[in-house]
């Protein structure tokens, strides 16, 4: 008998979850939140269709079923929403669908959660599954932790605290190696240890980076892989920083260096700024005759809204100095007028692009990577 699988998000994660999981044979159906019912993935569908945009321009024809009965009938359930809120609300966002994913679940089910938590955030989702659905978790019903990052870097465990784990979720998500079961607790801590090794890393370049003043030492640094990071890889997991931030109360050194790391990247957008608006006094620009194109090819079906945030927040911040700021993506058409144009590439893929289509000399691109590179 094939293994029902419920996945909760239409997300970039989700779907990806569910086309692997398809394509070796699994009953999969995928809950698109914002029609809202659940989608049934054959693996043929898995094969035509490679993202959720593909899926989505092409509409086709898929067998659909209200979301409680889908879920009542899940022997697995993945929970990958689209997450949008920012702030203190983002909690409450995550809160009300993991309620509404939860709330049909039937005894001897299991439901993988994919969002990064903090230190206990699991005891915290396992209480409410108790609360929720009257269910014992590790007796009447399972629960694993599986936090997925940004760039679909697949962990290598999978957290739980039943004494003989469903080995179907094993083989489910194997790829050429499979994830190993560990406790819960151990998965909060291996997971925190790679956010913590990622983003000391990213905020030790951008802090040294705000020393380089000169031309020649700035290029000395985007010389080396320095020059490859760009704005789209320092918001990769941010989400999973935030989140840690909320396991603590008081002053101590993992506190320093999350709140540290959170910081650095506000600094480096306001740095970033700073240098637009430093390209413009040098090369005796009118903000009023200047337009900046903000060029940043999102996945708009990622599940976590950081990248989305962060371009909205560049965006604002630049109109407080450049009445023209457009957020635009690859394939960019655009056209000179009497404004000379500034083309803030956020991304490795769109820098490459920008730079071999570019039709006009007179544009001027900076790069959003740790020196913030201009190219003239």
């Amino acid at each position: 008998m094939n293994t029902k699988v419920v996945v909760f998000g239409l997300s970039t994660e989700g779907y990806s979850i569910a086309s692997k999981m398809a394509l070796k044979g699994a009953d999969v159906q995928i809950i698109d939140e914002s029609t809202p019912s659940a989608i049934s993935i054959k693996s043929d569908i898995a094969k035509t269709y490679p993202t959720v945009q593909t899926l989505k321009d092409d509409e086709p024809l898929l067998s659909m079923t209200p979301i409680d009965i889908a879920i009542s009938k899940a022997q697995l359930l993945f929970f990958v929403p689209v997450l949008r809120k920012t702030g203190q609300d983002v909690k409450i966002e995550i809160n009300s669908k993991f309620k509404e994913a939860i709330l049909n679940l039937k005894k001897r089910s299991s439901i993988v959660y994919c969002l990064g938590t903090g230190f206990g955030g699991n005891s915290e989702n396992m209480s409410l599954i108790e609360h929720v659905t009257g269910f014992k978790v590790g007796k009447n019903i399972s629960y694993y932790y599986y936090p997925l990052s940004t760039k679909n870097k697949t962990p290598d465990f999978i957290g739980t605290n039943s004494t003989k784990p469903d080995e179907r979720i094993l083989e489910l998500l194997s790829d050429n190696k499979k994830p190993k079961f560990i406790a819960i607790p151990s998965s909060e801590h291996f997971h925190a240890i790679n956010i913590l090794k990622q983003f000391s890393l990213l905020t030790s370049i951008l802090e040294i980076c705000k020393f380089a003043k000169d031309k020649i030492s700035k290029s000395d640094l985007s010389t080396n892989k320095l020059g490859e990071i760009f704005l789209d890889d320092m918001i990769d997991d941010l989400f999973d920083l935030r989140s840690l931030s909320l396991s603590f109360e008081g002053a101590n050194t993992l506190m320093y260096i999350i709140n540290g790391s959170i910081k650095g990247v506000d600094n480096y957008i306001k740095r970033l700024i700073d240098e637009i608006r430093l390209v413009l006094k040098k090369n005796e620009l009118k903000a009023s005759r200047t337009k900046i194109l903000l060029l940043w090819s999102l996945d708009q079906h990622v599940m976590k809204g950081d990248k989305i945030e962060a371009l909205q927040i560049l965006q604002t911040k630049l109109q407080d100095y450049i009445n023209d700021v457009e957020c635009v993506e690859t394939p960019l058409d655009y056209f000179q007028n009497e404004k000379t144009t500034i083309i803030v590439a956020c991304s490795k893929l769109d820098y490459e692009y920008i730079q071999k289509n570019k039709k006009d000399n007179e544009i001027i691109i900076i790069k959003a990577n740790p020196v913030c590179e201009v190219i003239q």
